[in-house]
């Protein structure tokens, strides 16, 4: 399994710039970054012509318009699938530097690729900025001027309307190196074993150098064992050592390890053997 990889220089930047945030360390002043005239929002308007509407301050949307890293509003709002919680994309980028959890409920995103697991969330990019009408030319005339400064290449503007069908829809590929597709079947734990967490997510694609015991490290990680409990991987019929890896196992064991392209590993929860 692999470390994280750092994003190219330009992608931290590349959507709204967020020229403020990269050049003072992304911190918060505390209040939007942005301030508008726009003080209500209609709640809804009757059909026949009567005045029957409500008004909204703007500050009641802030917890749904605003990056919780921040603090200002959303550009490039980017949504973390594990969780759904959105933050601006170059914050989320930076903030997955140094940490692979979600800054709002500290859920494990990815293992070791937590840039896998974020998408953009258009649909509430375009909602902030008709809400706030000057937000998107002012962070365009930004991003033109952080460009412009450093001698680069200005990026072009994403066309909207939809993809084309040859296109890829995802925004990550998957790279080569993970080549290898687990499933991980749990069989059950010895009796005398409790207070374990259900392992939620039995698909794992990683890297055919990693081991059995890199397997079984993620296992206790997700499942949130003890030291006092031993993890058995088995597959076909023959037991796994932890120095093995998955590539030696595929050689070993051949097409009786795999289940429609996909490596089949059981895994047991026992109590370690006592001499």
């Amino acid at each position: 399994m692999e470390e994280m990889r750092e994003p190219e220089a330009g992608r931290t930047v590349e959507n709204g710039t967020e020229a403020d945030k990269l050049n003072n360390g992304c911190k918060s002043s505390g209040e939007p970054r942005e301030k508008h005239s726009l003080g209500t929002v209609n709640d809804s308007e009757s059909n026949d012509g009567t005045d029957d509407e409500r008004s909204l301050s703007l500050t009641e949307f802030y917890p749904y318009i605003r990056c919780g890293l921040c603090n200002g509003f959303y550009i490039d709002a980017t949504t973390i699938t594990e969780c759904l919680h959105t933050f601006c994309k170059s914050c989320i980028v930076k903030h997955f530097f140094y940490s692979n959890r979600c800054p709002n409920c500290s859920i494990v995103v990815h293992q070791t690729q937590p840039l896998y697991n974020i998408r953009p969330d258009r649909q509430l990019q375009d909602i902030v900025y008709k809400m706030l009408p000057n937000l998107e030319e002012r962070e365009r005339e930004r991003m033109y001027a952080f460009y412009k400064e450093r001698g680069l290449e200005v990026p072009k503007p994403v066309k909207s309307g939809k993809p084309k069908k040859d296109l890829p829809q995802s925004v990550f590929t998957i790279p080569s190196e993970l080549d290898v597709s687990l499933v991980l079947e749990f069989v059950g734990a010895e009796e005398g074993i409790e207070n374990y967490k259900p392992l939620e997510r039995k698909y794992v694609r990683v890297s055919g150098e990693a081991t059995i015991r890199h397997v079984e490290l993620f296992i206790r990680r997700k499942m949130e064992l003890n030291t006092g409990c031993q993890v058995d991987v088995v597959c076909g019929e023959q037991l796994l050592d932890g120095y093995q890896s998955l590539k030696e196992v595929q050689n070993s064991i051949g097409a009786s390890a795999f289940q429609d392209g996909l490596m089949v590993l059981h895994f047991g929860l026992v109590l370690p053997s006592q001499a």
